[in-house]
This record gives C-alpha cells, structure tokens and sequence, in this order.
C-alpha cells in the first residue's frame, strides 16, 4: 500500500477546485442548452397561435334574446377537436336552469347515424350582460370555455358559433339539413373574418 504524504492530498484538492472551476459551467451550460430551446420553441408556437387568433375578426352579436336562442340546434359543420372525435349526428339543446344559468346537453353518435349514442352535459352562462354574444360553457366542474356568437340568423333559424381561439369552429341550424345558400353563406362571412376553413368537417345528419 502506498502512503500519500499531506502535501500530495493539497495538490490534488488544488486540482479538483481548479478543474471544477472550469467544468462546472461547461456541466450546466450543457444541461440548459435543450431546456433553453424548448422553452424557446414553447414561446415560438405560443406566439405564432396567439397571432394567428389575432388575425381572426372575433366580433360577436349585439344583442342576443336567450329565449328564443333556447331549444334544439343541429350541428352542420365544425372543426375538428378531441372533445367530438368520430360523432355525427350532433345536437345542442339548450335550456334555462333554475339557478339561472344555461343547461347544455350535447349529443352525438359514434362513426355512424347508427351507432352508439353519446351524451355530453354541461352549463353556460352570460357573465357580461353587455356583450351578450360571449358565453362561457363548462362541461367539467368549474372550468369555462369561450362560446361566441358570431352570426346569428334574425329568425333564429341559423348561428355561427366561434371561440377566442381560430381553432374552434361551427355552424348550427334548426334543421338537420341546411340549404346550399345559406351554407356558403356562412363560409363567405367566416373567410372575411379570416378564418382558414380547409380543415372544416361537415357532419352527417339524420333527413327528416
């Protein structure tokens, strides 16, 4: 065995503060380098969706009587989203609950006009009377979305529904078939607004 004398543990406690005076830094540049450019990228893509629902013309109604907007509305068209993945069919019924908000019940059946049916409730309410045209809709226990009135038929017979994201899109009637007119009506005052509708899914409805 060999004996190290005090002189040689004092060089060696020497070197390793030298050496780790300089590869320290080295160490925690190396660890930050990918979290710096993934907060970098977050920041990229958080700004380039901000822009994008910038450019959309997100003015709503002006005014809004609740009930007659309540009862049932057929969805004819919308963007795609997870929370309506594969149903056809769908429906929003709307009615007044006792506490004053809005119950809303979804339904829609899976792949097919036949399939399994699937239901979806929720509540809405209007937390700014002088913007009737912004809602907001929770379907899971105190959590809102945006539910934005963009066009609304004076009869009642038709809405354009939007959100304060370009990413949510849709188009309603009364009816579980709209006419050709007022369907390419929609879609002309929602490219004005500056919507992108390549990816717009028209769904299936049930024919009287």
């Amino acid at each position: 065995m060999m004996l190290l004398s005090k002189d040689y543990f004092g060089k060696q406690a020497r070197y390793v503060v030298i050496l780790s005076k300089f590869e320290q830094p080295k160490t925690i540049q190396t660890m930050l380098k990918p979290r710096l450019l993934l907060i970098l990228s977050f920041l990229f893509v958080l700004s380039c969706t901000k822009t994008n629902s910038q450019m959309i013309d997100q003015t709503t109604v002006k005014e809004l009587d609740l009930n007659r907007y309540l009862g049932t509305w057929y969805e004819i068209a919308r963007f795609p989203h997870s929370f309506e993945k594969n149903l056809v069919g769908v429906t929003a019924t709307y009615s007044l609950r006792e506490d004053g908000k809005i119950k809303v019940l979804n339904q829609g059946y899976k792949n097919t006009l036949d399939g399994e049916l699937s239901v979806a409730e929720g509540k809405a309410k209007i937390p700014d009377k002088l913007q009737p045209g912004k809602l907001k809709v929770s379907f899971f226990w105190i959590f809102y979305g945006d539910y934005h009135v963009l066009e609304l038929d004076e009869n009642y017979q038709y809405v354009m529904l939007g959100s304060s994201s370009d990413k949510y899109f849709w188009i309603l009637c009364r009816t579980p078939q709209m006419d050709s007119a007022t369907y390419e009506m929609l879609l002309e005052k929602a490219r004005k607004r500056g919507y992108n509708l390549d990816k717009l899914y028209k769904v299936p409805q049930k024919t009287n």
